[in-house]
Order: structure tokens, then sequence, then C-alpha cells
């Protein structure tokens, strides 16, 4: 028997999830944002959305550890768990034990976690994430997209329609063209709300994020997240009114874009080639 199949009948032989957080009174937090899995079906199958799970797999806010015995039972070489609330190390001491040198829990903020450093490559995040710092860990994720194989994050479902979202979409916006100009990304499949201890009042997605070699368009992603923060600022606006403070009509005419457009209607191309132009300008009249 080979020392990962006996780490498996480790983990299979421990406390049921559920019974294991009742017995401890771990209770989910709703300052931090949790809310747990404990279907290991579920858990299951979110690991293996992500595919081979060589290298480093990094979760962030294990809490209890039901993704993480899920990562551990479907062969991940290297967990390295980062979590913000003391009670886990508790809670995940039996799993940690289980698990011997596979499994590194990290009593860390994520928010300030440079986790794109953290073990061998190939690195992968696999994580359930708070609702309401997720967006905020993803931008900051993607300006390191190229030290990640692959990022499988759940997301609020109406985020995860931001992300994947493409020109013309209802849901396109700064995090479509944010993510698009780095990555390929797709929506795997949808966690109903009842799946959560407690259950949040909408349903969850899986989003499956594919990092790029390189960015699609030569671009800096400060000079990309300025421009579409302005522009989507006012996404109603036709972008010879919202783009009027860095140049208006002009800059627009000098990308090729038509200033009766609105920033829904624009792709990616386009918004680099206006961050680069709206940067240009800066400089010239710095």
């Amino acid at each position: 028997m080979t020392d990962k199949q006996q780490m498996i009948e480790r983990i299979e032989a421990l406390q049921p999830l559920r019974q294991l957080v009742d017995s401890m009174d771990m209770r989910a937090r709703k300052s931090l944002g949790q809310n747990f899995l404990f279907d290991l079906n579920l858990t299951r199958r979110i690991a293996r959305s992500a595919g081979t799970l060589s290298g480093t797999t990094i979760e962030i806010g294990p809490g209890p550890g039901g993704l993480t015995r899920a990562l551990l039972l479907e062969g991940a070489d290297h967990v390295i768990a980062i979590e913000k609330d003391r009670r886990a190390a508790d809670v995940l001491a039996g799993l940690t034990s289980a698990a011997c040198s596979r499994l590194s829990l990290i009593e860390a903020d994520a928010m300030s976690s440079a986790i794109w450093e953290m073990g061998d490559a190939p690195r992968r995040i696999i994580a359930n994430l708070p609702y309401n710092i997720a967006t905020t860990l993803l931008i900051s994720w993607l300006g390191h997209a190229n030290a990640f194989a692959s990022m499988t994050l759940m997301f609020q479902r109406e985020v995860a329609e931001r992300i994947t979202a493409k020109p013309g979409d209802t849901a396109y916006g700064r995090l479509s063209v944010l993510t698009g100009w780095l990555a390929d990304s797709e929506i795997l499949f949808d966690v109903p709300a009842s799946a959560f201890v407690p259950a949040p009042k909408i349903t969850s997605s899986i989003v499956q994020i594919v990092p790029l070699d390189a960015p699609r368009y030569p671009c800096s992603q400060k000079a990309l997240e300025d421009i579409t923060r302005i522009a989507f600022g006012q996404r109603r606006k036709m972008l010879r009114s919202s783009l009027k403070k860095i140049g208006g009509e002009t800059l627009l005419n000098a990308a090729g874009i038509d200033p009766e457009k609105r920033p829904q209607e624009i792709d990616i191309e386009a918004f680099c080639k206006l961050a680069l132009l709206a940067k240009a300008a800066v400089k010239q009249t710095a």
C-alpha cells in the first residue's frame, strides 16, 4: 500500500465532519463570511473539477476542512490551507495528523498573503471564498496570474457571471475585462444555497480560471483597472461622456472607437488601446 493510500484510509476513518464541528462547537461566523460545506460528494466534485492536483494546491479559508478533506482524498500532492480563524487549528488537528506532510495549515489573512510565492509550481488555488472579499482577492491574484496553473473558485452566481461575461452581455463589466485580459474563464456548475451551513440567500457557482502565458494585449494592469473603473462607473452613459475628463471624444477617436458606444459594448482589446492612450496623455500633460 502506498503512502497516499494509507493517508486516504486515515482520512476516511476520521469523525464525520458535521459531528466533529458539533462536538467542538465551531459555528460559522458571519464576520468572517463563513458558510461551511459538509457534503463530501460535493466537495470532491469541486476538487475533481480542478484537474490533476500535482504540485501545490492552495485553499483559502478551510474552516472545519470539508474541501480540504476532499482535496487530499482526490490525490493532492500538497495542500496549503490559509485560515485566519484560530479555531480552525483545533478542528483540523485530526486531518493535519492524518495527512502528515501533505497538509500545511497557515494562520494568516489571505488579503495580505503573497500566496503566489507559496509552495512549488505548478500552483493552483481551490477555494470557497468569503463573498465579501472574493472580488478583491481575485483582482489581487490576477496581478500574479502567471504564478498559477489555474484557479477553481466559488463565487456568488452574480459575481461568477460578471467574471465570465462577454462584450454585449448584461453582466459584462470591469471584472470581465480584467479577467479576460489575463485568463480564460468559465462557470463549471452551480452550488445551491441548501448545500451550506448556514444557508446563504443566494446561489453560488464554481468558476474555473486558467491564466494565459501572457496578457492578450499590451497594457499595464493598473492602466486597465483605471480606465475600466472610469468607464463602468457610468455604464449607462456613452463613452464620450463617461471619459470626458481624460480626453473623451478625442481619446476615443484616436483609439478608433465610436464615441457613442457604451462601455459594455467595447471589447478587451479596445479597452487596452484606451488604457495605453490615456496613460500616454497623462504623461504628456504631467
